[in-house]
């Protein structure tokens, strides 16, 4: 059937030509810029998606975004629009063929082509992140090598409008391709800047050995093995990969996305040091073994670029979407690109069909047709429940009371068992340290977590200080994972310097709590009162009030009952409670 767009002109200035290829959610078009006469790229989003505001608004944003970003690596955005119910959005028309194709015709890569080809790639990346724009949808069919020998990157903004649009009315939709997802992406459904070098590094991989680390059945089988996997280095699946190519690899797919470079800039860096370390050179792209086939002419007059064997570029790379790959989101299914193939009636020298056989015929297709669509949703529902349905992510739990703990499982439909406590330094008493399976991993539905409480700190034995001196004491106790309190008071017991008392002395204690140490000053040296030519009791009754204590010698036959001599003298400087000697007669 005819397209009912070819010919027509979209917001007055954008002419439909021929269609490149058709998908579940778009349509690519080649067309012409009337305005500007140049040819263009006319993505036209499926109708379902127009109708939704939401979707128009975010797509909208996204597209503005990515048209700010001006990269010479990145497939420019021209416009966006809508009109009589199509929306639409309008880029760079790239005459060439996908790092896809590459692969597929020649497997493994060496080393300096593989660093070539994804220098790149990874340089729009970092301008893109620079700029707050996550790709989400990092992979080969969306790497363009044109003609020209320029690498591109595709679909800026559109992975992240399509995810808003899928995830608004279904929770828990995953949007991207199963075997570049990051972990995060699958646990948690969040993306940003360390996703896209997850999605790179994987990339990294299959350059250097022509396919990737993790397959499967399913999308969600593939898409499992990245939470619980890690990746493993190239040099496994092809020896001889240089060491250092083989870390760069696992830096960037570290399934925690803090062990990762922090974004595309960090990544691209370190690929250079690995470039100047390995001495690698720089490859001239794109590499080619035989010559593009020509345009094939499109209606209206335009022409379709094509690829190897002929077929038609430009839709696998707007829609992402490859044959033989799995996709997570079931609302995106891939593009089949190429003109539909003739029904049997319609072959050269065929019988011309009647009216009664082409009812009849057209009544099997229908039927047929029905047969599959009810085949198809079930195994889609069995494949949901078998397969992601049943999973559910464990919450991030650390840290919450037990209350907020039964609450934020039973949102997660999960139950909880709570174990005996453990001691943390970290999470205060009565708080949640940790659980088994931990935060992010995937469980069955309605199944069983255990949870772990907080005793608080470990307590540790207070060391017995006293009598040592005050360096001595401090460094004693801080090893034992203490801290101290200093003070001072005079002492004539206690050389000046050392520990007089602490408390607490002999127990255990908290780790971190404080141990109070009393420090002497020495004795407490205060002047003698002189008291010669006193009367006795008025002596002993001075010297005692200076804190002194008075020993009394009187010689025999005293009358006058006075001092007339004393030790230490008056004036001199004795320790408080010592004695004073006086001598009466």
């Amino acid at each position: 059937m005819a397209d009912p767009l070819t010919g027509q002109v979209l917001d007055r200035r954008y002419q439909v030509g021929g269609r490149i290829a058709r998908g579940g959610m778009s349509v690519v078009y080649a067309g012409v810029d009337l305005r500007l006469d140049r040819q263009v790229a006319i993505k036209v989003m499926d109708a379902t998606l127009a109708r939704d505001p939401a979707f128009v608004d975010r797509f909208t944003r996204e597209a503005k975004s990515a048209a700010k970003l001006g990269h010479p690596n990145a497939v420019a955005v021209y416009d966006q629009g809508a009109d009589g119910g199509h929306v639409f959005l309008v880029m760079e028309l790239v005459r060439g063929r996908t790092l896809r194709d590459l692969l597929a015709e020649r497997g493994p890569l060496p080393p300096d082509t593989a660093v070539s080809l994804l220098e790149p790639v990874l340089a729009v990346l970092a301008a893109a992140h620079r700029s707050g724009l996550v790709h989400r949808d990092v992979k080969p069919e969306n790497v363009l090598l044109s003609d020209d020998g320029v690498v591109k990157v595709a679909d800026f903004g559109l992975a992240r409008a399509v995810a808003a649009a899928s995830t608004s009315t279904q929770s828990g939709v995953v949007f991207g391709t199963a075997g570049y997802l990051a972990p995060e992406q699958v646990a948690q459904g969040r993306a940003d800047q360390r996703s896209d070098v997850y999605s790179a590094g994987i990339l990294l991989y299959e350059l250097l050995t022509g396919v990737v680390p993790y397959h499967g059945d399913s999308a969600v089988a593939i898409a499992y093995r990245h939470v619980h996997e890690d990746v493993p280095a190239p040099s496994v699946a092809v020896p001889g990969i240089p060491a250092p190519l083989d870390a760069l690899v696992l830096r960037a797919t570290r399934r925690d996305p803090a062990a990762r470079p922090a974004d595309a800039g960090a990544f691209l860096a370190q690929l250079g040091a690995v470039r100047a370390e390995l001495g690698l050179r720089r490859v001239q792209l794109p590499i080619r073994t035989g010559r593009l086939p020509r345009p094939l002419p499109g209606p209206a007059g335009l022409a379709v670029p094509t690829g190897r064997a002929g077929t038609p570029l430009g839709a696998d790379w707007i829609a992402g979407r490859r044959h033989g790959e799995h996709n997570v989101t079931a609302a995106l299914p891939r593009l089949a690109g190429g003109p539909p193939s003739p029904a049997p009636g319609d072959r050269p020298g065929a019988r011309p069909r009647t009216n009664r056989e082409q009812r009849a015929h057209r009544r099997r297709l229908i039927v047929g047709l029905i047969a599959v669509l009810l085949l198809g949703a079930t195994a889609a529902g069995a494949a949901w429940w078998y397969g992601s349905g049943r999973f559910v992510s464990v919450p991030p739990l650390s840290g919450l009371t037990k209350q907020e703990v039964i609450n934020q499982a039973r949102a997660a439909h999960l139950k909880v068992k709570f174990g005996a406590a453990e001691y943390s330094d970290k999470v205060a008493a009565g708080r949640v340290v940790r659980t088994d399976p931990g935060a992010g991993d995937l469980v069955r539905r309605d199944s069983t977590i255990l949870v772990l409480p907080s005793r608080g700190r470990a307590p540790v034995p207070v060391p017995d200080v006293v009598g040592r001196n005050q360096d001595d004491a401090v460094r004693v106790i801080k090893q034992a994972g203490l801290t101290v309190n200093i003070s001072n008071e005079y002492s004539g017991s206690v050389p000046e310097g050392s520990v007089v008392s602490q408390q607490p002395r002999g127990k255990a204690v908290p780790r971190g709590s404080a141990v109070a140490l009393v420090v002497s000053k020495g004795a407490d040296l205060v002047q003698v009162p002189r008291v010669t030519g006193q009367s006795a009791a008025d002596a002993t009754r001075t010297l005692q009030e200076r804190g002194f204590t008075v020993a009394r010698h009187e010689f025999f036959g005293s009358v006058l009952h006075r001092v007339f001599r004393q030790s230490p003298g008056g004036g001199d400087r004795a320790p408080r409670g010592s004695t004073v000697t006086i001598d009466v007669f």
